[in-house]
């Protein structure tokens, strides 16, 4: 279990208090989803949209950037 789990409905990371997926939680979910990219994308794209309906402020890029930007 991971302290790295975002905070909501403002998504800042539990465990280091900044935009969540922190570095640490982006490289935790790297390893958890191990040889399964489109898993892991299908897995943050359901957390951009819940992000997206709470963080209404946030340019739409911004969060795409932010929750899916660094997957590649």
């Amino acid at each position: 279990m991971t302290t790295h789990g975002p905070v909501l409905p403002i998504w800042s990371c539990g465990g280091c208090d900044v935009p969540w997926p922190c570095r640490t939680r982006q490289q935790e979910l790297r390893a958890e989803f191990d040889g399964a990219p489109i898993p892991l994308a299908l897995y943050l794209g359901a957390q951009l949209v819940r992000a997206s309906e709470d963080l209404t402020w946030v340019p739409a890029g911004l969060l795409h950037r932010r929750f899916l930007g660094w997957i590649r």
